[in-house]
C-alpha cells in the first residue's frame, strides 16, 4: 500500500479587497508597479470573528461531504496554522470535535506557515507508512491579514486569507497518486525576516509593542504587526529553491521533463517567475492560482493545485513537484503522482 492524496477542498472569506480599494485608500501607492510584480490583483480578507480553524473547518467539511471515506476511519487530524486561536490547547483538537470525529482520532498542530503543506503531507505519509493511520486529515488554514498593519504596503498587498482540507489515504501501490520522496530544510538564522515580533511569552503584547512607527519606505506597523524584510526573503529562495528542486530530481531519480506540473507556494509573480528561470521550468508547466486570492500561506499549495484540479488542467496520472518555501526559513519539495 502506498499513501496518495483521496482530495483537496479550499474555503475563502467572503470580503474580497481589490488592488482598486487599496488605490483609493491609499494614494499614494504606486499600485500598477505594485500589481505587475505581484501578480495579484485581489484577496479574501476573514470577517473580525472569523479565524482560521473557522476556514479550515469550512474546507473540511466540504472535503468530508464528498464521502470520499467513512469518517470513522479518519485516525489523523493535522493542523497546520501560524494564526491560532489561542495559545492552547491545539486547534486540532477543537477542529476534532467541530468535524465531529470519533475520539480514537489522533490530533495536533504544525506551528509552520509557508513550508507547512509539504511539512504536513511528509507526516501524513508517514503515519500511512508505519500503519499507524487509515487515512488523515490535514487541514491548513492561516489569517495572516489580522497581524497586517493597513499601512504597510510591503505585506498588505500580498496576503490574504484562506483555509485548505486534504485527506491522504492508502492506495496499492501501483495506483497512480503515491506521494513522495522529500527534501526538507530549515535555516533559523533567517528567522526574523518575516516574523510577527509580540505576543507570545518572549515579548508579550503592550503598550509599547503597540506602537506604531513608519519606516524610511513610508511603511508602517508596530511589533503587533506582521513584518517582512523582502529583500532576504527573495535572496534566501531564488536560493535555496533551485537547489531543493535539482536535490528532489535526483532523489527521485527523475528529469526536470518528468515532472507534468511545479506547484510552488504562491507567494508572488515575481518570486515565482524568477525561481522558475533559474530552475529552467517552462512557464506553461507552473501553476499559478494567486491572482484572486494573493498568498494565502499553509493553504497556498493545495488550493493551487485543487484551482487546477477543477480547471481541468492537472489529470489523473500526472506527476506533480510541490515546494514551499518562506516563514522560519523553511523549506519542503515532494513528488506527488496525481490520482
Amino acid at each position: 500500500m502506498a499513501a496518495r492524496i483521496l482530495g483537496i477542498a479550499y474555503h475563502l472569506p467572503e470580503k474580497i479587497e481589490t488592488n482598486d480599494d487599496l488605490g483609493r485608500e491609499n494614494p499614494d501607492w504606486l499600485m500598477g508597479s505594485l500589481n505587475r510584480k505581484s501578480g495579484i490583483s485581489a484577496r479574501h480578507i476573514s470577517a473580525p470573528d472569523e479565524t482560521a480553524s473557522d476556514l479550515g473547518f469550512r474546507a473540511a467539511q466540504k472535503l468530508l461531504a464528498r464521502e470520499l471515506v467513512d469518517p470513522g476511519q479518519i485516525d489523523y487530524l493535522l493542523y497546520c496554522t501560524q494564526s491560532p486561536d489561542q495559545f492552547l490547547p491545539s486547534g486540532a483538537c477543537g477542529l476534532q470535535d467541530r468535524l465531529k470525529l470519533g475520539k480514537h482520532v489522533g490530533a495536533f498542530d504544525i506551528n509552520l506557515g509557508c513550508s507547512g503543506y509539504v511539512y504536513g503531507l511528509q507526516m501524513a505519509r508517514a503515519l500511512l507508512d508505519a500503519g499507524d493511520a487509515r487515512n488523515v486529515l490535514l487541514v491548513t488554514a492561516d489569517t495572516y491579514t489580522k497581524y497586517i498593519h493597513p499601512r504597510d504596503r510591503t505585506v498588505r498587498v500580498l496576503f490574504g486569507d484562506g483555509g485548505a482540507a486534504s485527506l491522504i489515504g492508502r492506495a496499492e501501490a501501483d495506483t497512480p497518486g503515491r506521494i513522495g520522496p522529500f527534501v526538507i530544510g530549515t535555516d533559523g538564522a533567517g528567522a526574523g525576516n518575516l516574523i510577527v515580533p509580540s505576543g507570545g511569552l518572549r515579548l508579550p503584547r503592550s503598550p509599547e509593542t503597540a506602537r506604531v512607527r513608519t519606516d524610511a519606505s513610508g511603511c508602517s506597523r508596530c511589533q503587533d504587526n506582521l513584518y517582512m524584510n523582502g529583500p532576504a526573503i527573495f535572496a534566501f529562495a531564488i536560493t535555496t529553491v533551485p537547489k531543493t528542486i535539482l536535490a528532489l530530481l535526483a532523489k527521485s531519480r527523475l528529469a526536470a521533463e518528468d515532472i507534468d506540473w511545479y506547484v510552488y507556494h504562491q507567494a508572488n509573480r515575481l518570486m515565482l517567475e524568477t525561481l522558475a528561470v533559474r530552475s529552467n521550468v517552462p512557464e506553461e508547466k507552473m501553476v499559478l492560482a494567486l491572482e484572486g486570492m494573493g498568498n494565502t500561506v499553509s493553504a497556498s499549495i493545495p488550493i493551487a493545485i485543487q484551482d487546477h484540479v477543477e480547471a481541468g488542467k492537472i489529470l489523473a496520472g500526472q506527476r506533480l513537484m510541490l515546494i514551499g518555501f518562506g516563514v522560519g526559513h523553511s523549506w519542503g519539495a515532494c513528488i506527488v503522482e496525481w490520482g
